[in-house]
């Protein structure tokens, strides 16, 4: 059977779009990369033009577009809540009505009157499908993932009702164990947690796990005896007296102040200890109920493999421990664990359960290592290169691989574009800025001279797939930045008694091993596996720089500033290059300095088109 498939994500949050055909992902991307709007949840009208140039077809040759939620369930849950709780509520009630009486309710029409738009007779488009979003979800967990077999766990806010599901995936089936419903949700608990230490939900979650290991879990027992209710089998049921989060406009109350001591922070206020020991708190609180959930999953299913989905599956931290302590020969993860990631397990799902074609599964994945996304022309970049003034040097790897590697080594800081983007929240040597890990201020300079945000935010290391274990203490793949494991102890340095003693951010500038830049507080770090089947000229690069080094391994962050997605075009990457303090730009075979550049103008303040995350 031949079928064009088309997923997509939108109208809550992380839009995207997916086209698979023949049952092989072609292409997947977010909305916000074109748009330049992070996170943008509109119709994702530009990443459906794209999926489709990439195929080379138009939307009237696609056979199915399927859309990764039921809206009407999710507003019967809406509902449903909003008059449990009644009459509490009732300025949320007002404030969310009128969008689904504009649009979700009636979404059917409004998917076909945006699609009719981009179809060359708009009275005529594709048959449309509707995917259950955890189906999606686990759908995207499992048909691309290594197993023919698996357990399938999804955690995340809430999709219609459901906010944890179980999923035994067996050949070309999914098939439903048991589920969690709303209000009682991991996801929207660790959201609480973010809210209330002043980060912005939907978009902070990473950085309240980022800050973790500078606090100490002084809260753990103070939540487990109020917030939450943990069985043995990892089912749990959250006091919701603490939350406001099911009908109103904040996530906790005056309750959950009460509880922890005060009000929220405010945002982009200083960060305390306190802020610090909660979000420690509730990592170690959000690790062991996944923990016992997938203890339990191992012992009702008797799989020898899990496959995570969902936004809880974006904590690295708990992923490491799920590897390293639980009962699973392996895990893998949907790189685009969240909403975005759900357009494509929706696609995925048409294909093998709707269409009911078979599936083996590939020895890897199939997700082409998450490079999906858009890939200019060689011509194309010269072109914008020489219309903008820029000054080059074009250059063939040979020559340009081994002066990259002097570059880093000598502490600059290298923006590197090439080849496809990645789908997903993580820059996997596609769209990313890299430097030298061995450097003790490498940190500090990209955190606060290139990427204009907090200090404490760590980064990751990218190291070749073949040298992993002998930096790291790990044996497996982990091509997607999704899991985290200690440093080895040979690389690692003894702190002084004295540096021992030092709290909170006062940790930061205390070097914790040979690669200082990327080792955590506590001693981990959140892993790349490079591979050469994947991404040969990145796994190229890392080569040049372990001959000229020793050390197979580079610092790898997102290819953005704070608040702006990160960059898709190559107008998006010089332009950042030039705003920060970047010292080199890659853009395929092009080589630019940042003191041969003319200089660069904007009339107003760039940072004000970014809105903070």
């Amino acid at each position: 059977m031949t079928a064009r498939i088309l997923g997509i994500s939108a109208y809550y949050h992380d839009s995207a779009a997916a086209l698979v055909v023949d049952g092989q992902i072609v292409a997947a991307a977010q909305e916000e990369r074109f748009t330049r709007k992070k996170h943008d949840a509109d119709f994702p009208a530009m990443a459906i033009k794209y999926c489709l140039e990439e195929a080379g077809i138009s939307l009237d040759e696609v056979d199915h577009v399927v859309f990764y939620d039921k809206p009407l369930i999710k507003f019967e849950r809406l509902l449903e809540t909003y008059l449990s709780y009644a009459p509490k509520g009732f300025r949320s009630f007002l404030a969310s009505m009128p969008i689904w009486l504009k649009d979700k309710l009636f979404l059917k029409a409004t998917l076909k009157r945006e699609l009719g738009k981009m179809a060359s007779d708009e009275k005529i488009v594709p048959p449309l499908l509707f995917s259950a979003h955890h189906k999606s979800h686990a759908a995207s967990a499992f048909y691309p993932s290594p197993y023919d077999k698996a357990a399938v766990l999804c955690l995340d806010g809430v999709g219609e009702w459901a906010t944890s599901s179980v999923w035994l995936g067996d050949g070309s089936s999914l098939t439903p164990q048991w589920e969690l419903n709303f209000p009682h949700s991991l996801g929207l608990l660790y959201s609480a947690f973010t809210y209330y230490t002043g980060f912005k939900v939907n978009s902070g979650e990473y950085k309240l796990m980022g800050l973790a290991p500078y606090g100490e879990p002084v809260y753990v027992d103070l939540i487990l005896d109020n917030l939450l209710d943990v069985k043995d089998d990892g089912s749990f049921r959250l006091d919701m007296s603490y939350f406001n989060y099911a009908t109103g406009l904040t996530m906790t109350n005056t309750k959950f102040d009460k509880l922890f001591g005060g009000p929220p922070r405010a945002a982009e206020s200083e960060i305390s200890q306190r802020e610090m020991d909660l979000a420690r708190s509730i990592q170690v609180v959000t690790e062991e109920v996944v923990l016992k959930i997938a203890r339990n999953v191992h012992k009702e299913l008797g799989t020898d493999y899990l496959c995570l989905a969902g936004g809880v599956a974006l904590n690295c931290v708990s992923n490491g421990r799920i590897l390293r302590e639980g009962p699973f020969k392996d895990i893998w993860i949907q790189p685009a664990a969240g909403d975005a990631g759900g357009a494509l397990g929706a696609a995925l799902s048409v294909w093998y359960e709707y269409l009911e074609n078979s599936r083996t599964a590939s020895a890897g994945d199939d997700m082409k290592g998450a490079y999906l996304g858009p890939r200019p022309r060689a011509a194309d970049i010269k072109a914008y290169l020489d219309e903008t003034g820029a000054h080059y040097e074009e250059l063939n790897d040979s020559v340009l691989m081994p002066r990259l590697a002097e570059i880093l080594s000598n502490e600059n800081v290298l923006g590197w574009f090439q080849g496809r983007m990645e789908f997903g929240p993580r820059s996997l040597g596609g769209r990313s800025i890299i430097g030298d890990p061995r450097s003790q201020k490498m940190q500090s300079i990209m955190n606060l001279k290139i990427k204009y945000r907090e200090s404490f935010r760590p980064f990751a290391p990218a190291v070749k797939a073949e040298r992993v274990s002998e930096w790291f203490e790990i044996d497996r793949r982990s091509p997607y930045m999704l899991l985290v494991a200690p440093v080895k102890k040979e690389k690692c340095r003894t702190m002084t008694s004295e540096q021992q003693q030092l709290f909170g951010i006062e940790k930061l500038n205390i070097p914790r091993s040979e690669l200082p830049s990327i080792t955590h507080v506590d001693y981990s770090a959140r892993i790349q596996t490079v591979h050469q089947e994947t991404n040969p000229r990145f796994h190229k690069l890392l080569d040049e720089f372990e001959d000229a080094t020793g050390c197979p391994v580079l610092v790898n962050t997102s290819f953005n500033v704070r608040g702006e997605p990160i960059v898709c075009s190559p107008e998006d990457a010089y332009r950042c290059f030039m705003r920060t303090e970047m010292d080199y730009l890659v853009l395929e075979n092009f080589l630019l300095s940042k003191d041969d550049q003319p200089e660069w103008h904007e009339t107003d303040d760039w940072r004000s088109e970014y809105a903070l995350d």
